[in-house]
């Protein structure tokens, strides 16, 4: 865990080091949010991260969206995604359910060529199971914003979980 005021006291290296992971595999986005240094408090600098996001182009956008493990998958992700899809069940789907993903997952990314995203704090594997089926009946427009807006949700937990702010 890290202190905002020590956050704010990072070079560029240093905090993409211990920051840069918060984007899935998209250090490019605490790159850029550094330079709005210093953060008032851990929301200025979540919101920073997600206004580099907004401001970017949509392509880079698409590629952040592309950059997300396939929900319930057991291919190798990055240790806050395991431990996010644990803290979910993902970990433990029967070969039936892990199969009912792995059909879902498919039919989802065949239709938006993106994977599913959300955060699954506070989830399990059955409300996962059927946002995805609901979100499937979206416009492609439409799941490309909540698949950012999820994204920013993961990353404000993960800020949560490793910033602390000066009071605390």
């Amino acid at each position: 865990m890290y202190h905002l005021s020590d956050v704010n006291q990072m070079s560029r290296e240093e905090f993409m080091e211990k920051i840069g992971w918060v984007f899935e595999h998209s250090p490019w986005i605490s790159s850029l949010a550094w330079k709005y240094r210093p953060f008032s408090d851990r929301n200025i600098l979540h919101q920073m991260m997600v206004q580099v996001v907004e401001d970017a182009t949509k392509s880079d956008q698409m590629n952040l969206i592309r950059a997300h493990p396939d929900l319930g998958s057991r291919l190798q992700m990055t240790d806050s995604s395991v431990r996010e899809q644990k803290g979910a069940g993902l970990n433990t789907l029967s070969e039936e359910e892990y199969q009912q993903f792995v059909s879902l997952n498919k039919e989802y990314i065949s239709k938006f060529q993106f994977p599913f995203i959300l955060a699954v704090k506070g989830h399990t594997k059955d409300s996962i199971y059927k946002e995805m089926q609901n979100r499937y009946h979206h416009s492609e427009a439409e799941e490309f914003e909540t698949a950012l807006k999820q994204i920013y949700i993961i990353t404000k937990f993960r800020l949560e979980d490793i910033i602390l702010s000066d009071e605390e």
